[in-house]
């Protein structure tokens, strides 16, 4: 009775080897399969983010010379209209001068030149700023229309003493180096994601390394060993991965459209 109950044990014993083999040999067929499949996915998806850093850094690279050229472009009108000012200061002061010397003549002159000059030259937002009525453009009196703006507050006071004006030349400028800044900076957000994804990749490689040399071991001890090493370093991939971003628009469904 002893030697059938240990032929039992016996038998039972040599049945459970075999089944632990069967599934260590099970999981590292399954693990490499998985293992395959998500690092196409990872290697795939940080080339995404690699064409979105090109894209971006190109786009933010146009932006960036938009910018600089309505930057030059508003220097450039900004010094115009300062000329423009003096030009009209110097016959503002000319006007006084010809009102306390009574003299009819120059004052209808100056008034004439400073009439033309608003009018032909001065932009809409100068305009606004030196109280200047657009409307009186076609003014068929221009002594009495220049006379009349001189006694209002911001006619002879310089615009370019305001800060927000003086910003104002640089408004497009400013938007467009902001997008630019913007957009260069999710092309960087791109390229550390894309070196993300590109050590999950690495980390996968590692992983199928492992799992294919395992069946080579004859000492269990090893084999084991090398597949936990394997299945922890999976995970560790696996959980880090889901924490990156997927690039900016990515659909899956997106690439099955016609």
């Amino acid at each position: 009775m002893e030697n059938e109950n240990e032929k039992k044990t016996a038998d039972t014993a040599v049945r459970k080897k075999p089944d632990m083999d069967k599934l260590t040999e099970l999981i590292i067929v399954i693990m490499l399969g998985i293992t395959a499949l998500l690092t196409a996915w990872a290697s795939w998806i940080g080339s995404l983010h690699g064409g979105n850093q090109a894209t971006n850094y190109a786009t933010s690279n146009n932006l960036a010379s938009e910018g600089n050229s309505e930057y030059n472009a508003g220097v450039q009108q900004m010094n115009q209209d300062m000329i423009l000012w003096n030009d009209i200061s110097s016959l503002q002061i000319e006007i006084v001068f010809a009102q306390n010397n009574n003299n009819e003549a120059e004052l209808a002159k100056l008034c004439n030149q400073l009439f033309y000059k608003i009018t032909e030259n001065v932009s809409e937002t100068m305009a606004a700023k030196i109280d200047w009525n657009t409307a009186d453009n076609s003014s068929s009196d221009p002594q009495a229309t220049i006379l009349a703006w001189l006694e209002k507050e911001n006619s002879m006071n310089s615009p370019f003493f305001d800060e927000n004006y003086v910003d104002s030349y640089f408004t497009k400028a400013n938007e467009l180096l902001a997008q630019s800044q913007k957009v260069l900076e999710q092309g960087q957000k791109d390229n550390s994601n894309g070196d993300a994804f590109g050590l999950v990749t690495v980390i996968y490689s590692v992983v199928l390394f492992l799992l294919g040399i395992a069946g080579s071991f004859n000492h269990k001890a090893n084999k084991y060993a090398v597949v936990i090493i394997a299945l922890v370093a999976f995970v560790i991939a696996t959980i880090y991965m889901f924490t990156l971003p997927m690039p900016t628009g990515f659909s899956i469904t997106s690439f099955f459209k016609g």
